[in-house]
C-alpha cells in the first residue's frame, strides 16, 4: 500500500485512478462497470428530460438532479470516455431529430450499398 498525504491508497484505488486518467486500458469488468454507470446516469438524465448535460440549462438540471449518478459515472469511467459519451448523446439526439425532420419532408431513405452502386 502506498500513502498519499494522510490517506492510505490500495492497489485497487491506484488501478482505478490509472483507468480513469487513461494511463491503462480498462479490462472487461471495468468496461462493464463503466457502461452500467453511464446507463444509470443517462436514465437519470432521461427522467429529467436532459439531452445535453455539458452546457446550458441541461448542465444545471443534471448537476442538481443527477449529481450522485454523475459522480459514479466519472469515478468508474476514463475521463475521456465520460466526455465522449456525453457528447455522443447530444450528437445521436441531433441525428435522430434530423432524420425525423427529413422523413416528414418526404426524403427517401437509401442504403450505403445502393449509394455506392450509382
Amino acid at each position: 500500500m502506498g500513502v498519499l498525504g494522510y490517506f492510505t491508497t490500495s492497489p485497487d484505488d491506484k488501478r482505478k485512478e490509472e483507468v480513469r486518467t487513461g494511463a491503462v486500458a480498462p479490462d472487461r469488468s471495468e468496461r462493464k462497470r463503466c457502461w452500467e454507470a453511464r446507463d444509470s446516469y443517462f436514465r437519470c438524465l432521461d427522467k429529467h428530460d436532459v439531452i445535453d448535460s455539458v452546457t446550458g440549462e441541461g448542465k444545471t438540471i443534471a448537476d442538481r438532479e443527477c449529481a450522485a449518478e454523475n459522480k459514479v459515472f466519472e469515478q468508474d469511467c476514463a475521463t475521456a470516455w465520460v466526455t465522449y459519451f456525453k457528447k455522443f448523446r447530444v450528437a445521436e439526439y441531433q441525428k435522430k431529430k434530423t432524420l425525423e425532420r427529413l422523413q416528414k419532408e418526404g426524403a427517401n431513405s437509401m442504403s450505403a450499398d445502393s449509394a455506392a452502386k450509382r
